[in-house]
């Protein structure tokens, strides 16, 4: 009987979570079916990218749904950061000047912790600084946003899905009430269909464009593609949406980089599921969308 709760449980927050983000989550019958509306790196293109900072941002503008970029440090710590280079998003540097060219995988997370990572955007957000991965998903708790959490560079850091899937669940993230507000993802199908294998409760999406070909294959791991805008059309979002992923419900599609109101309309147009933007405010503004 025990077993059986917990499977029906598990099957009630997952049906939560693919109602949210599947192809009719914004519409019932008779209503206007409008995308959901992911900031990237938090509200970046308000505040230093992938920091606590934007992601509060994105708060105080009214999103719920984020998204960010995780690799790791040299001695094991999860870092929030989209470059596999420290260079363009900190004074890396100017604090340690010998160590082109300042990759993530050779610096520890002290070290890291010691760059100015707000700077380079704006005065403003001078001293903001490279969050870990558990300060980051605290915040997104604290903010009550849900999250869209891309696996960087799966390749650099063996076992960083295990790694990951850890931290989410001793963050409580796995569990009841946050699946529904969690999606994984990443470039790398091997990395995604791992997340999918060790947590099948999981939402998963492939970033990219899959053949029409091979969109069945990846649909036995995958719950959403998420391509870029410019490599997609009504007929490629309607073919998408008609094969059902690994949990019995069709695929959905989250279009990135939209960050203007004509491209956003565009890809409104093709019937995407969700957009994913630096300015959340100017797409929900052009899509009339809360």
């Amino acid at each position: 009987m025990h077993a059986r709760v917990m499977a029906a449980t598990a099957a009630a927050v997952l049906g939560a979570a693919l109602t949210l983000l599947s192809p009719t989550s914004g519409a019932r019958a008779g209503e206007i079916r409008t995308p959901t509306v992911v900031a990237h790196r938090g509200a970046s293109a308000y505040a230093p990218e992938n920091t606590l900072a934007s992601i509060d941002k994105a708060a105080r503008l009214g999103f719920t749904w984020v998204e960010n970029d995780v690799q790791r440090t040299k001695d094991g710590e999860l870092v929030v950061i989209h470059d596999d280079s420290l260079e363009r998003t900190t004074n890396v540097e100017d604090v340690f000047p010998g160590r082109a060219p300042w990759k993530v995988k050779d610096f520890t997370a002290a070290e890291i912790a010691r760059l100015d990572a707000g700077s380079w955007f704006a005065p403003v957000y001078a001293g903001t600084r490279v969050p870990t991965l558990e300060q980051y998903m605290r915040r997104v708790e604290h903010n009550h946003e849900s999250l869209v959490l891309e696996i960087k560079n799966p390749e650099l850091y063996p076992g960083i899905e295990q790694q990951i899937l850890k931290l989410l669940g001793n963050e409580g993230w796995l569990g009841r009430g946050h699946l529904g507000r969690l999606v994984v993802q990443s470039f790398s199908a091997d990395s995604v269909r791992t997340v999918h294998e060790l947590k099948p409760a999981l939402t998963t999406a492939y970033l990219g464009t899959p053949s029409l070909s091979q969109l069945h294959d990846y649909a036995r791991f995958i719950d959403l593609v998420n391509p870029s805008y410019d490599t997609i059309s009504l007929r490629y979002v309607a073919a998408v949406h008609a094969v059902d992923g690994p949990h019995g419900r069709p695929l959905g599609v989250f279009a990135w980089t939209v960050n203007d109101a004509a491209t956003a309309r565009k890809v409104d147009g093709y019937k995407v599921d969700g957009v994913i933007t630096n300015k959340p405010d100017v797409v929900r503004a052009a899509l009339g969308s809360g």
